[in-house]
């Protein structure tokens, strides 16, 4: 079956040692965990966790049922991009003597709607909130220059494109 990357958006009460019984489950299946990015939700005292993997539906269907069996996982469910608005944040740092003698430095930064943070004598700090793909086509074009100095990417943060939120559904249910 055709690897796809898929992304699971988890809720859980907000209990140590779930994040460890939500791998458990990827490491099981020997399915590597490509993002990970974890915050409370819009609803008190549950978390959200949205997990991106490249699997086949088949297996990602399994991991996503294994996972809402947890006692303290309120729902789970994997979507593929077009069904979820995706953003990822970006902090490039730069050299700031190198950005000052190559002008076309600026204008990548420019095309790629980033912002200059920081700017002092020894480095600069870029800023980038996109698209992954946005993300790393930046991280190469600055890396071409000689620039980087350092380079670090969020997990991927998303909702659902659907009218209706699942998980507060289930949760107008419960009370």
């Amino acid at each position: 079956m055709e690897k796809k990357l898929y992304t699971l958006l988890v809720y859980s009460e907000n209990i140590a040692g779930i994040l460890n019984q939500i791998t458990a489950v990827f490491t099981r299946r020997q399915v590597n965990i490509e993002s990970l990015n974890v915050s409370a939700s819009s609803i008190k005292d549950i978390h959200k966790y949205t997990i991106t993997a490249w699997s086949d539906e088949e297996q990602i269907i399994k991991i996503t049922k294994q996972i809402e069996k947890k006692i303290d996982v309120v729902k789970a469910n994997y979507y593929v991009d077009t069904e979820l608005f995706i953003h990822e944040i970006a902090l490039y740092k730069i050299s700031t003597q190198i950005l000052l003698e190559n002008p076309e430095i600026s204008r990548t930064i420019r095309k790629h709607n980033a912002r200059m943070m920081e700017v002092n004598p020894t480095y600069s700090t870029v800023l980038l909130a996109g698209l992954t793909d946005e993300i790393v086509d930046l991280y190469k074009q600055l890396d071409d220059f000689g620039c980087l100095l350092q380079y670090t990417r969020s997990g991927r943060i998303a909702v659902t494109r659907s009218h209706e939120e699942l998980v507060s559904d289930l949760i107008k249910d419960a009370e």
